[in-house]
């Protein structure tokens, strides 16, 4: 596992991403799903694993679920568990910040 920055600083991501607003980046050739949920940032595989639409196009609920925008699954968007265990779990990658920067970890 190698942790790659992602933003110089909390502040710069608080900045940068919009409270319960999925965004796409790529991360070490990777699209992953970035939220920003209660000062907290999450980060999952963006393609939804039952038919593969794009999470950073759907959104986030009030049970801290993003909803793919295709069939309505919902994923934890901290654990990536299906609500229903209908398809397998979304990937999430850890988040970590410190004085050097915010940082995911990608395999």
């Amino acid at each position: 596992m190698e942790w790659i920055k992602i933003f110089e600083s909390a502040v710069e991501a608080q900045h940068t991403l919009r409270e319960n607003v999925p965004q796409r980046f790529v991360v070490k050739g990777k699209t992953v799903c970035l939220v920003l949920r209660e000062n907290e940032l999450y980060a999952f595989e963006n393609k939804c694993p039952h038919n593969g639409e794009s999470l950073s196009n759907g959104a986030i609920n009030y049970m801290g679920e993003v909803v793919c925008p295709w069939h309505g699954y919902r994923f934890n968007i901290k654990t990536g568990r299906e609500c229903a265990e209908r398809c397998r779990d979304l990937e999430t990658f850890p988040v970590k910040q410190n004085s050097d920067g915010v940082f995911i970890a990608v395999v």
